[in-house]
Parts: C-alpha cells; structure tokens; sequence
C-alpha cells in the first residue's frame, strides 16, 4: 500500500510537471504586468515590462504587450507640448487593448489615418469614470498641453462612484504571495485563466464548489422596472455630475467614447443639455456584416477595434479642421 502511494505521489508529480512544461512551452498563459499607485494616487502597470497577453483557452488571442514609461500600454511615450497636436485616449481594457499587438493598436491605427497626430492611449483594465476623471485631475499640467480628450464611458459599469478612491486592497492582493506563486507556476496560471481553480478557490474559502444552475438560471431571468431603471439613471447621473463638478471637466476639448445601445437615453438627454459631447460608435457597430466581438470575450476584437479608430479618426479630422 505504501509503495502504491508513493508510486501514485510521483506519477502525478510527474504529470504536473509535464503540463507546466507543455504550458510554458505552448505559451497558453497569459502574462499581467505588475501595477502600482503612484504618488498621484493614479493605479497604473509598473513601466518598462514587455510580455504577451493570451486570452481564449487555447490561445486564441495571442497578442504582445509593452509598458511605456508612463506605465500604459502603447507604441510610444508621452511627452505632450504646445507645439503638437495631441490626443488622450482614456479608459478600461478596452483601451489597454492587450487583445491586440500593441503596435497595431487604436491609436496606431489613428495615426495612420491622421496626419501630424500623436494619440496618448491611457487604458488600463479595471479604470471607472472615477478613475478616469481622477486621472486627468492628477497630471493637469500634462491635460492643458494635449488638444482632444476622450474618455471611454461604460454606462453600465462605469458610473458606480462619485468620487475617486485609490483602490489599495487589489494592489495589495496583487502582489501577494499567493497570486505570486500563481504568476510564477504557469500551469496555475492557465488553470486560474480558463476556470479549473475556480471550484477549488470556493472550497478553500469555505464555499460550494460548483454553482447551483438552477437558481443562477432564475436570477438571470429578473429584470429592472421601470421605477427601479429610472433610479439607477437617477444615481448614476447624479455621480457623474459629480465626478466632473470635483475634477472639472473641459467642454471645449473632451468627449465622451459611448455605445448608444447600452447607455440611458435620459443620460444622452443629459449630456445634450449640458453640451456634453460624446462621439457613438454604436451605427458602426450596428451596420457592420462582420463580428466586432471576441467570440469568447465581449472586448471588441481587431476588427471592432478598427471601426473604433475609424470613427475617432473621422472625429479628429473634423476637430482639426
């Protein structure tokens, strides 16, 4: 019996070891800069890191990553002058954009459309209207050089908060021992990426192991009422107007980046009514034949992400004028 155990211990040591070397050798996990807040209390990457995003289980999105300076995501740094026509582009993973090569990114493809532009692309994944008001705030001096805004607005997500607060506990999280063990084995890695550790996490932490279909087939059936729509918008407004009254928000050169299908008309109202612009990228979307989605992930894949920079681009182009 012992020996069996002990045979059993090594086989399955051995299989571990061989699906990490099948893993890293394969490249099927996917690599997260670390991050940071600085002295800003701005939550940034760490600079200077290179490294490929891999999303789908099997690799279906392969995609390289680097950090510049300022500690975004982008083909180049950000030196803003009076001398240059510039544009921020700001917002979550949307705008990171680890699903594509960062060197075929939105604002590369801008710039390939526009001519004597330089786009400054501020995504990091996980950033809210909070964060992205707070952001602009905090490097004022560098804003008042750059020409055009744009910040990218989740209705749905985006406007939970009314005021910025630097999120310490997910920083702190992040780099623990445990999730640095996680980084460090691939095979976790991987398993952490796809779901298989999730049933154990819940265990670990005293939960169920698997999700109870039934009931999770029921809660996806409730839906908003009216009443309750109408005080979401009620909020969310309200947490905007705030957001911009506490760090200020220049009409004259920002714009908000929104999909009409999934944003409040009364929050459209709004923004029309306080001459709030924002650029709707939702009839490109809408007239495209082809899927502006990844089929495992709701991030707008290379094709979506060109009708993006398209539609920012047409928007430049007027502006410059």
């Amino acid at each position: 019996m012992r020996k069996f155990i002990l045979k059993s211990v090594l086989y399955i040591l051995l299989i571990l070891l061989l699906l990490e070397v099948i893993v890293r050798v394969f490249h099927l996990y996917t690599e997260d800069p670390p991050r940071f807040i600085d002295k800003y209390g701005v939550e940034k990457r760490i600079p200077d890191h290179d490294g490929y995003a891999v999303t789908g289980n099997r690799n279906q999105n392969f995609s390289k990553f680097h950090i510049n300076k300022a500690g975004f995501n982008s083909f180049r740094e950000f030196n803003p002058s009076a001398d240059k026509f510039e544009m921020a582009l700001i917002g979550d993973s949307f705008i990171e954009g680890f699903h594509q090569d960062f060197s075929n990114s939105i604002g590369k493809q801008i710039e390939n459309k526009v001519k004597d532009v330089e786009v400054y692309e501020y995504g990091y994944a996980g950033y809210d209207f909070a964060n992205q008001m707070h952001l602009v705030y905090a490097y004022h001096k560098d804003f008042q050089l750059i020409d055009k805004i744009v910040l990218y607005l989740n209705y749905e997500n985006d406007l939970g908060r009314a005021e910025y607060e630097p999120n310490k506990g997910r920083i702190k999280m992040l780099s623990s021992t445990v999730f640095k063990i996680r980084d460090n084995i691939k095979l976790l890695a991987y398993g952490s990426k796809i779901g298989i550790v999730e049933p154990l996490k819940k265990l670990a932490q005293g939960g169920i192991a698997f999700n109870e279909t039934d009931k999770a087939y029921k809660t996806n059936e409730l839906k908003d009422s009216e009443a309750e729509k109408l005080k979401i918008d009620k909020q969310r407004i309200a947490n905007f107007k705030n957001l911009i009254e506490l760090y200020g928000f220049d009409k004259s050169k920002t714009s908000l980046l929104l999909d009409s299908r999934k944003t409040s008309d009364r929050f459209l109202d709004f923004c029309r009514n306080n001459g709030i612009k924002y650029i709707d990228f939702a009839p490109k979307f809408e007239n495209s034949k082809k899927p502006t989605t990844l089929i495992y992930d709701h991030h707008w894949n290379a094709y979506g992400r060109s009708l993006i920079a398209k539609e920012l681009a047409d928007y430049l182009k007027e502006q410059k004028k």
